[in-house]
C-alpha cells in the first residue's frame, strides 16, 4: 500500500499540492503576460487580471473545500482521542474546528473578489484567511501539546510550534510593512497598483510585504504536511438511516423492507 492509500493522508497532501499548484501556476501565467512584476508580487496580483484571474478563482476555491474537509476530519480524530473529562482539550478543538472553518471560507472569499474591483471585501477575506488561519495554527499547536505524550510524542509538537511561530512573525511582518508602504504613498490607489519601479516612494517596504505575504502562505502549507502522519490513522465513514421504506408522502403505502445496511466511507468517525 502506497502511504498516500493509507487513511485519510491523501486529503491534506491534496490541499498542499493543489493550493501550492495554484500560487504556482497564477504567477506564472501572470507573469509570462506582464500583468505583474516578477519580483515578488502579491499573491493577489497574480490572480487579479483575466485570464489568470478566472483559474485562480476556480482553484482557490476547491482549496477552500479541501480545507473545510481537512480541519473537519483533524476536528474528528481529537474528537475521538479526547477523553469526556478532557473539557478544555474538547473546547480547544471545537474552537479549533470554528477558525479552521472561517479561514477556509476567507480564501473563498479572497478567490472571488479581486484586490483591484473588491478591495474592502478582498481585505475581509485576506484577514480571514491569514489572521484567523494564523491562530487556528496556534490553537492546534495547543491542541498537540496537551496531547503529548500520551497521544503522541514531542516532536510533531515542536515542528508545529515552529511552524505557528514563523506564520505569526510573518503576518506581523506583512502587517507593519503594509502600514508603511500606504503610509508613504497617500493619494496613491495601491491596491491597483501592479508594477513597481525599484527606488520608487514605498518600494522596500512593498518588497518586504510582498516577501511576508508568500512565506505566511508557505507556513500555511507547511503546516498541513503535519497532518499527512495523523491522517493515515483515521478512516470516516457515513451511515444511511432509512426513516422509511418508501418516498411517498401518503402514510398508508407499505412497501416491503429494504436492506438498511448501506454505508461510504465518510461522516461518521473512527481511528
Amino acid at each position: 500500500m502506497w502511504w498516500f492509500q493509507q487513511g485519510m493522508c491523501a486529503l491534506p497532501a491534496a490541499l498542499v499540492i493543489w493550493t501550492s499548484a495554484t500560487f504556482v501556476f497564477a504567477y506564472i501565467t501572470a507573469v509570462l503576460l506582464r500583468h505583474v512584476d516578477p519580483v515578488v508580487p502579491y499573491i493577489s496580483d497574480t490572480g487579479t487580471v483575466a485570464p489568470e484571474r478566472c483559474v485562480f478563482g476556480i482553484m482557490l476555491d476547491i482549496s477552500s473545500f479541501l480545507g473545510i474537509a481537512t480541519t473537519y476530519v483533524r476536528y474528528k480524530q481529537v474528537q475521538a482521542l479526547t477523553a469526556p473529562e478532557e473539557t478544555r482539550l474538547h473546547w480547544l478543538n471545537v474552537i479549533g474546528l470554528g477558525l479552521g472553518w472561517l479561514s477556509s471560507f476567507g480564501m473563498c472569499v479572497v478567490a472571488n473578489f479581486q484586490k483591484t474591483t473588491f478591495f474592502s471585501m478582498h481585505l475581509v477575506g485576506a484577514v480571514l484567511t491569514f489572521g484567523v488561519g494564523a491562530v487556528y495554527i496556534l490553537v492546534q499547536t495547543l491542541v498537540s501539546y496537551r496531547m503529548q505524550p500520551h497521544v503522541h510524542g514531542k516532536g510533531i509538537f515542536w515542528a508545529r510550534l515552529g511552524v505557528g511561530l514563523w506564520s505569526s512573525a510573518s503576518a506581523v511582518s506583512m502587517f507593519v510593512s503594509s502600514v508603511i508602504m500606504y503610509s508613504s504613498l497617500p493619494g496613491v490607489d495601491v491596491e491597483k497598483k501592479l508594477h513597481w519601479i525599484p527606488g520608487e516612494t514605498g518600494y522596500t517596504a512593498h518588497i518586504v510585504s510582498t516577501i511576508s505575504e508568500w512565506s505566511l502562505a508557505l507556513s500555511f502549507v507547511s503546516f498541513f504536511l503535519t497532518y499527512i502522519r495523523d491522517f493515515q490513522k483515521i478512516t470516516l465513514r457515513a451511515e444511511a438511516n432509512l426513516q422509511s421504506t418508501h418516498l411517498y408522502d401518503s402514510p398508508h403505502y407499505v412497501r416491503l423492507p429494504v436492506n438498511h445496511g448501506e454505508t461510504s466511507p465518510l461522516l461518521g468517525g473512527s481511528t
